[in-house]
């Protein structure tokens, strides 16, 4: 390992041990940095030494070098290195500007500084003809041409070192230490130049110890960690960068392989109760009375799930499918099989919604066989219960009573199922629907309630690109479903500009009213309850309902449903709007997923733009499971060629859940694609990006097994921290998503 930059004192020690490299990079940066500049750091989401450290520059220039003006956006915060060609100081007195061009060599950029005449005065003495510095601003544009207002800046020596800046009093950092230039990510409070000098003076006063042992460097043909972060941060040749860079991609690839490799081998090494398909019983009798044939599809992955259900090491296996598949009923099929083996099977759902439609889908696909401890039920069949958090103290009791003394085979619910309460009399399967609304500590929650670890099938509705499922679904097997079940119609989907058209809104509701007066039903989509907050969260629901119930849809039946409605109004509209005694639903996204409603044949999104593409293919394909084809219009007030119409663009262009969440995933961060920022929290994924360096991920993948094979117990510091450090994270997730 390279010697460690600077002349920084002897690493802290824990129990005789050096302090690890997990610990290092969690300290805060507060006493090293000072309060003001972590305050600046943390409004860039960089709030401990691996944070900043890990915090690469966009790009690395030489000191004879200058930024490609042509690619700047306006609107976007950009740091730009170039060469002064003019320098004018205009107007006098309190209207005194100065205004500077620079140039890449090809295109010119203006500069326009305000302020006292001394200031004004200063600046220009700076920014001479042939000047060359780093440039830092909000890009904006003025009489057609692109501009920074007031930039930050510095002015740099032919060894890229900084030699003066835009304040008199500011000290004199170094943008590079004789070498390349790096080019960060950058704030108006935390320019390029302040992010090297804050990332120098760390380097030079933290000792990061190598994580891993030797034979995993050379397997994965790393350098090691401290010589990377210089490589990075203070690279004197651009033959440095990438394998610096491909070290910490590497890293941060293995913390997650290693956690998914040892969840695999701790599922593996505990027994769990065979539950093999026994014939005759209730799987077959309700096979028998299927109107339809399973696809080729759900025939293949049953036969997965009955064959990891007969082995004598629980099943951990990872069910997705295209919206409208099918996953459901390959699950009940996979239920029914466990309470044929004498055991009992449960259904996890994120919301309250989910679960009480789940359980009434499931019992009217049972029919009689649901019936089971009544007079009326056949042989072999069960009872289906649903316990959510807001059901009544009798409803809970009645519950709970089936659930402990094995009459219920299946119980749907919420994260009320993992109540120390919830007693079961054999669980033999969990089933978790929409895994990335979990966490694996739910999952044990549940795991705790059996003699025997119960078998585990989660089901996703988003079809997940492979390098994503290797990623954070690495500790399950896959089965997809790919086929459409007979019987589904078409869906044409249409973005309608409201700001280009807006005689369309009002042809959107009439189309809405043409499907209800030809028997059909429709729902309306609003991303948010009410619109009085006054940020830009797009339409209220509340607001929605009031103004189509007194305007375009006042002479048909709508209901109103979202998320903070008391748990019986909640039910009383799902059922009335399943029966058909409901014309049109104005909701949330509490819609998004199991809510299967055949007659409904017309969506209208409003904001579209405000949901992302997942959830726009999700929300869509609530529409179009009968036999009347289906539209879905994507209201937007989003620019043409901006990236929110980008991802609209797409879901109308196709029907192919595969081929959008690759879309999706080329868009958004993976942070997302976890869940990190959907909830507020702060991904562990900084350098990774699932599709570019799935290789990468393939790599560590295979070194991860190797690890758990030489070091089963987790004795090794560095993997137990990693493994630690990764877990915490995806707990953290998971607390601030619910």
């Amino acid at each position: 390992m390279a010697k460690a930059a600077g002349k920084a004192a002897p690493p802290p020690s824990v129990g005789g041990w050096r302090t690890s490299a997990y610990e290092e990079f969690s300290r805060s940066l507060g006493p090293i940095l000072g309060e003001k500049t972590t305050k600046h750091c943390a409004a860039l989401g960089l709030q401990t030494v691996g944070d900043l450290l890990r915090h690469l520059p966009r790009r690395w220039m030489t000191g004879t070098e200058v930024s490609d003006l042509s690619v700047l956006q306006p609107g976007e915060e950009a740091a730009v290195l170039a060469e002064v060609t003019d320098s004018d100081i205009r107007g006098g007195g309190q209207k005194m500007r100065l205004e500077v061009k620079v140039t890449d060599g090809r295109g010119r950029l203006r500069l326009t500084f305000f302020g006292r005449s001394h200031l004004i005065n200063h600046w220009a003495r700076l920014l001479h003809k042939g000047a060359r510095g780093i440039f830092a601003g909000k890009v904006g544009v003025f009489r057609d041409e692109l501009q920074l207002a007031h930039p930050d800046f510095v002015i740099l020596d032919e060894d890229g070192a900084v030699v003066a800046g835009a304040q008199r009093t500011e000290g004199m950092g170094r943008a590079s230490t004789g070498g390349l230039i790096g080019l960060y990510p950058a704030s108006r409070g935390l320019p390029t130049w302040k992010i090297a000098d804050c990332v120098n003076l760390v380097l030079d006063q933290v000792r990061i110890s190598e994580p891993w042992p030797a034979w995993v460097c050379e397997a994965a043909e790393l350098v090691g960690l401290t010589d990377a972060l210089e490589r990075v941060h203070r690279p004197q040749e651009r033959s440095e960068i990438d394998a610096g860079v491909e070290r910490l991609r590497f890293d941060e690839a293995f913390a997650t392989q290693l956690t998914m490799a040892y969840r695999r081998a701790d599922a593996a090494a505990h027994g769990a109760i065979p539950r093999p398909r026994r014939p005759g019983r209730l799987l077959d009798v309700f096979d028998a009375a299927l109107p339809f044939e399973l696809t080729a599809g759900q025939q293949q992955v049953s036969t997965e799930i009955f064959a990891d259900l007969s082995a004598t090491h629980p099943m951990q296996r990872l069910l997705q499918g295209e919206v409208g598949s099918g996953k459901t009923l390959v699950a009940l099929r996979a239920m029914l099989a466990v309470v044929d083996a004498g055991g009992q099977a449960v259904l996890l759902a994120p919301t309250e919604v989910l679960a009480t439609q789940h359980a009434q889908t499931l019992a009217r696909q049972l029919g009689d066989l649901a019936l089971g401890g009544t007079l009326a039920a056949p042989e072999h069949a069960t009872r289906v219960v649903c316990l959510t958090g807001s059901m009544t103290a009798a409803a809970k009791r009645e519950a709970l009573l089936h659930a402990a003394s094995g009459e219920a085979g299946i119980i749907v619910g919420t994260h009320a199922l993992l109540s120390d309460n919830v007693q079961f009399a054999e669980l033999g399967l969990v089933v978790v629907d929409e895994q990335h609304r979990f966490g694996v500590e739910q999952r044990a929650a549940l795991n705790a309630k059996a003699d025997k670890r119960p078998h585990v099938l989660v089901m996703t509705a988003t079809p997940i690109p492979r390098s994503v499922a290797m990623t954070v679904f690495g500790d399950l097997t896959v089965s997809t479903l790919t086929e459409i079940p007979a019987g589904r119609s078409e869906v044409s989907t249409v973005v309608v500009d409201q700001n280009a058209n807006p005689s369309w809104v009002d042809r959107a509701w009439q189309r809405i009213t043409e499907e209800v007066d030809h028997g059909r039903q429709a729902f309306v989509v609003c991303p948010r309850i009410s619109s009085d907050s006054g940020d830009d969260g797009g339409r209220g629901v509340e607001e929605t309902f009031a103004e189509l119930t007194s305007g375009p849809l006042k002479d048909v039946r709508v209901e109103m449903l979202h998320g903070q409605m008391a748990s019986d109004d909640k039910e009383r509209v799902m059922a009335a709007f399943a029966a058909g005694e409901v014309d049109v639903l104005v909701a949330t996204t509490v819609v998004e997923v199991g809510v299967d409603v055949p007659n409904a044949s017309a969506m209208v999104i409003c904001d579209a733009d405000h949901f992302g593409i997942s959830q726009l293919h999700q929300l869509r394909g609530r529409i179009g499971r009968g036999q009347h084809p289906g539209v879905c219009l994507l209201l937007t007030g989003a620019e043409p060629l901006g990236d929110a119409r980008e991802r609209l663009d797409a879901v109308a262009a196709t029907r192919d859940g595969f081929a959008l969440a690759d879309v999706d995933l080329e868009q958004r961060r993976e942070g997302d694609v976890l869940g990190s920022s959907q909830s507020g929290g702060r991904s562990g994924l900084r350098l990774l990006r699932v599709l570019r360096d799935a290789e990468q991920i393939a790599v560590a993948r295979e070194v991860a097994a190797v690890a758990v094979r030489r070091d089963p117990d987790q004795q090794e510091p560095g993997f137990a921290d990693a493994v630690r450090h990764t877990e915490l994270i995806a707990a953290g997730e998971w607390l601030t998503r619910n």
